[in-house]
């Protein structure tokens, strides 16, 4: 039973990451965390396209949100 298991678990890794996947991969990626069996599934079947474009709409995304956050308490503070 374990080997067939461990034959499901194989053949769940040698896929490409699904869109979730890839946004939990930069996620990580972000806070410099990322565990050996994902970073290994991201460089073998991963396209790198995807990844640098989901880290330029997170980035993008990340300082809006920084921008408008300091506009809201400079606007309060005045």
């Amino acid at each position: 039973m374990n080997t067939k298991h461990t034959e499901k678990d194989n053949d769940k890794q040698d896929k490409a990451p699904t869109f979730l996947q890839v946004i939990g991969s930069v996620l990580s990626a972000f806070i410099g965390i990322q565990n050996k069996k994902n970073k290994e599934r991201d460089f073998k079947y991963g396209n790198h396209r995807v990844f640098i474009i989901v880290g330029l709409m997170m980035t993008l995304t990340f300082l809006v949100t920084v921008i408008t956050i300091v506009q809201v308490v400079l606007s309060q503070a005045k």
